[in-house]
């Protein structure tokens, strides 16, 4: 991959807070025109992540390059080529939808249709009511339609559709999609790991500010995880249960008679994010309990034979 097709590219990233490390070490690339999402619990590192991306937290190591630039020196005209909604803006203002679309759709070139963003994250029928007087949740839909309103090459969306009901979750998706289709490259972080399945070429999941899985959102995981389930109950009643491909296994009970309550269960994308998830924080909790006994035997065996180990 050229670094013409590659629109953000992320090596040793690391953030660290005094003797807190929020992001250790991340890598990622994300090619022009894909749909990428950042997963992983709360504190995992996804936002620091983002605002670095998005020039406005500084790092503390490791190289990063957005359209071609870093952020750190991101000019104001690198930055209009960014949309960017972020997870909590809190507009208020005391003109209507509409206005304050139409006011930011005059900044950009070629902004979209002001009235087809307005239907596009469900807000039609508020569109000529003050921000001020509309709900959380509404204010959240004029964030992601102020974020989208330019055309963007790159849009950042930090958990869009929180306070959406699933009619206008599912607007704004369609709303994505289109944006995707005409080469808009995204990067989104999400707790709806149905929105990340539905909306996304490929994820990374981190935990505790490391890459602990990344590639296709299909393919998240190891093999083992995504296999499916074949239930069933037989002859006797008894409840059977097998992990396994499903073809010959569903062929062979159907050969000996259409089995009861036969059902095949694929693990969801929030299955296996939540097993890679707990993994990972079990491996660091076996990590950090193994330095703990290497330090206190290490500071035993000091204390044993400190003085004869510094003749010289």
């Amino acid at each position: 991959m050229g670094a013409s097709d590659t629109a953000v590219s992320v090596r040793g990233l690391v953030k660290g807070y005094g003797s807190f490390t929020a992001v250790d070490g991340i890598d990622f690339d994300i090619e022009r025109g894909e749909t990428f999402a950042l997963l992983g619990p709360n504190g995992a590192g996804k936002s620091t992540t983002v605002e670095i991306l998005e020039g406005y937290r500084d790092r503390t190591a490791g190289e990063v390059s957005v359209l071609g630039e870093d952020p750190h020196h991101g000019r104001l005209e690198w930055k209009a080529r960014l949309g960017i909604v972020l997870q909590q803006t809190g507009e208020s203002g005391n003109v209507t939808v509409r206005e304050q679309l139409r006011h930011f759709a005059g900044f950009y070139p070629n902004p979209r249709d002001v009235d087809e963003v307005i239907a596009a994250v469900g807000l039609t029928e508020k569109a000529d009511t003050r921000i001020r007087a509309l709900s959380g949740g509404q204010r959240r839909r004029v964030d992601v339609a102020l974020g989208v309103i330019g055309r963007p090459e790159l849009l950042f969306l930090d958990e869009p559709t929180t306070g959406f009901d699933p009619e206008a979750r599912r607007q704004f998706w369609e709303l994505i999609r289109s944006l995707a289709k005409e080469g808009t490259t995204i990067l989104l972080t999400t707790h709806y790991l149905d929105e990340a399945a539905q909306l996304s070429d490929r994820a990374a999941v981190i935990a505790r500010g490391r890459v602990i899985d990344m590639g296709p959102v299909d393919r998240l995981g190891p093999p083992d995880a995504r296999v499916p389930i074949v239930r069933w109950r037989d002859a006797s009643g008894a409840h059977e249960e097998r992990t396994t491909e499903p073809g010959t296994l569903v062929a062979r009970l159907a050969a000996a008679g259409e089995p009861e309550d036969l059902e095949v269960i694929r693990p969801s994308l929030e299955d296996i994010y939540l097993d890679l998830v707990e993994k990972a924080e079990a491996d660091d909790a076996e990590r950090s309990a193994d330095d703990a006994a290497d330090s206190g035997a290490g500071r035993a065996h000091r204390h044993h034979h400190g003085p004869e180990e510094t003749r010289s």
